[in-house]
């Protein structure tokens, strides 16, 4: 049979399912357009909360960067943006990337449609490549997508400004636009391990729930267990260790060595997991 696919007619296996049919399906889910709906609502809602709440400025004073970035969220879009990104990079975008991922191929064995996809004949690999990248744009499309859309609306509601630091010092508008994409992208690398999680599991079972829970589930774990102090030094082969290490990039000077470190650990667990899902499906008996 294997023979037979190969040399027939017009018959390539890097041909099928190609992107723009997987993208296209994709983006007509339902899912799609839920997660774009919340993903827009957020920066209204938080402009409307600041408004309620009032100018809160003269900020706590304390070491902690992490807090310290909410004290300047209405000096300007750019600090808008910053402050919209910190807020949704522990918990709200994990939600989209375990979606993209952990629904991606548990969806199909749900609706009994695995199987014919591979009788198409759709490789297993190439079936797997096709749905981790459109996965992967996807999820890029939605960690982008927030902070732009909060810098639009910041900029308008807040004015175009440098972007200000917590102890009074500031960045100018063009070269804090580089810093606020650095901590984008490093968002999104930092995303790649609930990704991995959220991909592999989704190999192995047939209820997409199942995945996308699992993954936000363990996310939620490395979270917690990097609140245990008890720990010390093992917390650094956390990934959730260096989630908000992307804050180094909107402060006045400018450190790599946090970003590089999660980027490193983020990466490395990811490449496993997504390892283990190429590995898992190859040997799977796929029945539905």
């Amino acid at each position: 049979m294997t023979a037979q696919l190969e040399t027939a007619s017009g018959y390539r296996a890097g041909r099928t399912l190609p992107f723009r049919v997987e993208a296209v399906r994709q983006l007509r889910r339902r899912r799609t357009a839920v997660v774009a709906v919340i993903l827009a609502a957020l920066p209204f809602v938080l402009v409307l909360a600041f408004a309620i709440g009032g100018d809160d400025d003269g900020g706590g004073g304390g070491r902690e960067q992490r807090i310290n970035l909410m004290d300047t969220a209405t000096a300007s879009g750019l600090n808008f943006a910053a402050s919209a990104l910190f807020l949704s990079a522990g918990f709200l975008l994990v939600i989209p990337v375990a979606l993209f991922f952990g629904d991606t191929v548990a969806s199909e064995a749900g609706w009994s449609s695995l199987r014919y996809l591979l009788a198409a004949p759709v490789p297993r690999a190439r079936l797997l490549w096709s749905k981790l990248v459109v996965a992967l744009t996807f999820s890029l499309a939605a960690i982008v997508f927030l902070p732009l859309l909060s810098l639009a609306v910041g900029a308008v509601a807040y004015g175009w400004h440098p972007l200000q630091s917590p102890t009074g010092s500031s960045i100018p508008a063009t070269d804090a636009l580089f810093r606020l994409a650095l901590a984008v992208a490093f968002v999104f690398v930092s995303q790649l391990v609930t990704a991995g999680l959220a991909f592999w599991l989704s190999t192995t079972t047939d209820a997409p729930l199942g995945a996308v829970g699992g993954a936000v589930g363990l996310t939620i774990v490395g979270n917690l267990l990097d609140a245990v102090e008890a720990l010390g030094s093992w917390r650094e082969f956390l990934p959730a260790h260096w989630q908000y290490a992307w804050a180094d990039a909107v402060q006045p000077q400018l450190e790599w060595a946090g970003m590089i470190k999660g980027t490193s650990v983020s990466v490395a667990y990811a490449l496993v997991l997504f390892a283990l899902a190429f590995r898992g499906f190859a040997r799977k008996d796929v029945l539905s």
